[in-house]
């Protein structure tokens, strides 16, 4: 590593991945290459908070490593690796969870909004999620962690865990942790549900139409942005204040994105025009944004050998880093090296 500062973020291969997850995160990840060090991991340890297929769950994680180097995040460049492939994700994350408070964990947002639609599976590792992100963080020594404002409140935990244990353990300076803090990328695109424009676009949605997955068939992809909800004003203007215009509003935010227009710009465009050739225009636009990273997944996925080395390659350097920073934890912990 040189002196770049560290960036550290990565998806759940948990269900497929949406237009929302690339323009609100993987398409900013691709531009931080040159001007940090980037490390991109495929948080397979996160998913299984829900109960998974095991064979799926290794496509999907295999998939997403592809879905990374079709966008664009070059091996050479980033380190990518599987979560799984680290053991000390799992190491320092028990540490961790012994200066946690259970008041902090119960006042976690996905914790409440999880238990609430898998109320049959309120498990020990939904409740300790965020401790295990914290160390997914801190293992790497992460300057900056780029999110959403709804992920806000799992950087403000993660530091306040790295503080409490610094302020224990490295009392004369040098501390074990990087304090990291969030990063709030400017061009980063809030997408939003096609069918309930007021609720973010999710990939665990049960409604297929309200999401575009990156690897839906392209005519797919355009019927569903020619179904999405709009409202019956008929007027083409960007009113982000507005909850009756989400629908527009969204699909201004979505054309924006790819185009890298504005919205306000756009709706000058469209003034007059119907809702049915906007939708027509932002479907085209999608699809062309999506067509080449679909041309490079497809060619990945023919490249099998190419995927484990990445793999290997990675989790090699992961461990690497990471085991520093547990053997640091450990030794002041206590335990026997």
């Amino acid at each position: 590593m040189d002196d770049k500062k560290i960036i550290f973020s990565g998806v759940q291969p948990s269900g497929n991945i949406t237009l929302g997850n690339y323009l609100g995160a993987i398409k900013n990840w691709v531009n931080f290459q040159e001007d940090y060090n980037c490390i991109y991991a495929m948080m397979d340890m996160h998913a299984i908070t829900v109960r998974q297929n095991p064979a799926e769950l290794r496509k999907r994680t295999l998939d997403l490593l592809k879905i990374y180097i079709a966008c664009g995040i070059d091996p050479e460049k980033s380190l990518l690796f599987v979560q799984s492939h680290v053991p000390a994700h799992a190491q320092l994350s028990w540490a961790l969870n012994c200066y946690t408070y259970m008041g902090e964990l119960s006042r976690m947002t996905q914790f409440k909004d999880k238990s609430a639609r898998h109320a049959d599976n309120i498990n020990a590792g939904l409740f300790t999620y965020p401790v295990l992100m914290a160390a997914d963080i801190l293992l790497y020594q992460a300057d900056l962690v780029p999110v959403g404002k709804d992920q806000m409140q799992h950087i403000e935990i993660t530091r306040d865990i790295a503080e409490r244990f610094n302020s224990i353990y490295c009392k004369e300076g040098n501390p074990v942790f990087k304090v990291p803090e969030g990063f709030l990328p400017k061009s980063g695109a809030k997408v939003m549900s096609l069918q309930e424009p007021t609720k973010k676009m999710s990939k665990s949605d049960e409604n297929p139409k309200a999401f575009i997955s990156m690897l839906d068939d392209i005519n797919v992809i355009a019927n569903k942005i020619k179904s999405a909800v709009t409202d019956s004003e008929g007027v083409i203007e960007f009113r982000p204040d507005d909850e009756t215009k989400a629908g527009i509003n969204n699909l201004l935010t979505i054309m924006a994105a790819v185009t890298g227009s504005t919205e306000e710009k756009i709706a000058q465009e469209f003034a007059g025009k119907g809702y049915g050739d906007f939708k027509k225009a932002v479907a085209e636009a999608v699809v062309e944004e999506i067509k080449p990273i679909r041309k490079r997944y497809d060619e990945l996925s023919e490249s099998k050998d190419y995927l484990e080395e990445i793999c290997k390659n990675g989790a090699e350097r992961a461990n690497k880093i990471a085991s520093r920073t547990v053997n640091k934890v450990y030794k002041k912990l206590g335990f026997v090296l």
